[in-house]
């Protein structure tokens, strides 16, 4: 089979997909309070793109496609989505990312229809404070949410939490107990300056060594790494002694984890980007609906895996990637 390595020798394995840039929640650390997505329906990659730019990637060695937004429940057909890509050869781990206010009307179908895991948002569990984060978001929906997918049968499903100093860090024990309970994972995410909202509240930034200190405190240290595999995301992981649930810190800023990162994204408009904290990127939705051949569609991926750089420079530079907005380009 054909793989895609780039030029530092990491193998791309993992394609985060971008099926919208509307969203629901307008979680103040991903846009902007007056942004509003400007993506008209023609702008917007069909089902038909979808799945020959994925079987086009499958083809050089893709195995992971992860279903993003924006919010991706709020996607027309979003389950027909799902069954298109899990369909594909080659294919064979579709996780769904969401905010799960609506999980609970399309966990069982999705999950019939390929979604084999998902990775929800929560980052509070006091309403009040969840509807600040969120512009308005509804804690309750999304704790059915994650009942519905783990009675549709979803696994692992892990909640993440994006940890904001003097907002919800005083948090992290409560939300480790909630996931013990459900018997679910948790992963902690370091802010990131991505945009004007990210670069914000830069600081608000909680450090992994910070994060990590709370967690062994509150579990008497009782965590076991575990050895990640060559598509898990960039989480640092540790099995929770006594329990069915792990724990995960992306240490994005602190500690990058660029050197086995595995990933690229495809936005919602059909844009490949490369890294987070790079503005290269190459239009696959012009190409697909172009006269192109399928080896010359695929011979402009490998030339764009190529540019993929070597790291972000979260912690030095952040002006390059100020005018960008988290849910425009799929987390």
């Amino acid at each position: 089979m054909a793989k895609l390595i780039d030029k530092f020798n990491r193998e791309i394995t993992y394609l985060r997909l971008s099926v919208t840039e509307h969203c629901n929640y307008r979680c103040f650390y991903c846009r902007d309070d007056e942004h509003t997505p400007n993506c008209k329906r023609e702008d917007v990659l069909s089902y038909e793109d979808i799945e020959k730019i994925v079987q086009l990637f499958a083809e050089l060695g893709i195995t992971k496609v992860r279903l993003t937004g924006g919010e991706p429940l709020l996607r027309t057909g979003i389950s027909k989505i799902a069954k298109l890509i899990s369909r594909v050869d080659g294919i064979n781990d579709v996780p769904l990312s969401t905010n799960a206010h609506l999980l609970e009307k399309f966990a069982q179908k999705l999950y019939q229809n390929g979604v084999n895991r998902a990775n929800i948002s929560i980052d509070s569990l006091i309403p009040e404070k969840f509807e600040e984060i969120t512009r308005g978001g509804e804690l309750s929906k999304v704790i059915e949410g994650i009942d519905a997918a783990i009675q549709a049968g979803m696994s692992p499903i892990k909640i993440n939490m994006v940890v904001m100093r003097g907002v919800n860090d005083d948090e992290i024990e409560s939300m480790i107990d909630f996931a013990i309970d459900k018997g679910i994972d948790i992963r902690f995410i370091e802010t990131m300056p991505i945009g004007s909202s990210g670069i914000e509240i830069l600081s608000q930034h909680v450090s992994e060594k910070d994060i990590l200190a709370k967690i062994n405190n509150h579990l008497d240290s009782r965590l076991m790494p575990i050895e990640s595999s060559k598509t898990d995301g960039p989480a640092h992981n540790f099995k929770i002694e006594g329990t069915n649930s792990t724990v995960g810190i992306i240490s994005a800023v602190s500690n990058h984890f660029c050197q086995t990162c595995n990933r690229v994204r495809l936005t919602a408009k059909g844009e490949l980007i490369l890294c987070l904290g790079q503005e290269d990127s190459i239009s696959l939705k012009d190409a697909v609906r172009s006269d192109l051949t399928d080896d010359e569609i695929k011979d402009m991926i490998i030339n764009a895996i190529n540019k993929k750089p070597e790291k972000h420079v979260f912690d030095s530079v952040i002006d390059n990637i100020s005018n960008r907005q988290m849910v425009e380009i799929g987390g």
